[in-house]
């Protein structure tokens, strides 16, 4: 099985952290965004995705996955165990609708290619940028933070005792707040999970600066 990832990719952090939550062992073959022009954007990639994005996760047999949260769930489905969703339908709606706060609101205008965008053809200053990046992770934040307050008997992770594809999706959206100097204190059950997840080895293993392309 083989990840292509780019370091610091929160979709690509995501299949890290899940894959060494599953104790699935793969082979890293990264993709630089930046040099070269962008390796993702060469003809040799794009043949493998279209869409020319991170990650990919190559199987045994050749099959191709693309988008993370379809890996994710790729990884649920072929390797139950250890379980990264609930198994009441209800809770695991829970579970996916914060993973979809991150995936779905947060990250897609927050990502490398809609930044770029923004201080090249649109011209706006590197400031304008920060101050775009940091609004949309406390609107996303803000829901999610709220979210968590409504469960009755909060654990220590998103949902329960042990980690979910929630966790899975927040650590990497965490990583990049810090980043951009978000300020975090609105956020305490948040900082919290975040805080019980790094103890744990797979989300340490899976960080940026502990990956073999870390600059």
């Amino acid at each position: 099985m083989q990840l292509y990832s780019y370091w610091r990719s929160s979709a690509a952090y995501r299949v890290r952290i899940a894959l060494g939550l599953k104790n699935i062992p793969f082979e890293m073959i990264p993709i630089h965004l930046v040099k070269e022009g962008g390796q993702h954007l060469q003809e040799s990639y794009a043949a493998l995705n279209p869409q020319k994005l991170v990650p990919i996760l190559q199987l045994p047999d050749g099959t191709v996955l693309t988008q993370s949260m379809a890996i994710l769930e790729y990884l649920e489905d072929v390797f139950p165990d250890p379980a990264l969703l609930p198994k009441a339908p209800e809770d695991r709606a829970f579970v996916r609708s914060l993973c979809q706060i991150i995936a779905s609101d947060i990250h897609p205008i927050n990502n490398l290619r809609v930044l770029r965008y923004l201080t090249g053809p649109l011209a706006h200053a590197d400031s304008q940028k920060t101050d775009w990046y940091r609004h949309w992770i406390h609107v996303g934040f803000d829901g999610f933070e709220n979210m968590l307050k409504q469960r009755v008997g909060q654990h220590s992770f998103c949902y329960g005792t042990a980690p979910t594809l929630a966790d899975v999706c927040l650590l990497p959206q965490i990583y990049n707040a810090a980043r951009f100097e978000v300020d975090m204190t609105p956020y305490p059950l948040i900082q919290k999970i975040a805080t019980h997840c790094h103890a744990l080895s797979a989300f340490e293993t899976a960080r940026p600066e502990n990956q073999p392309d870390a600059e």
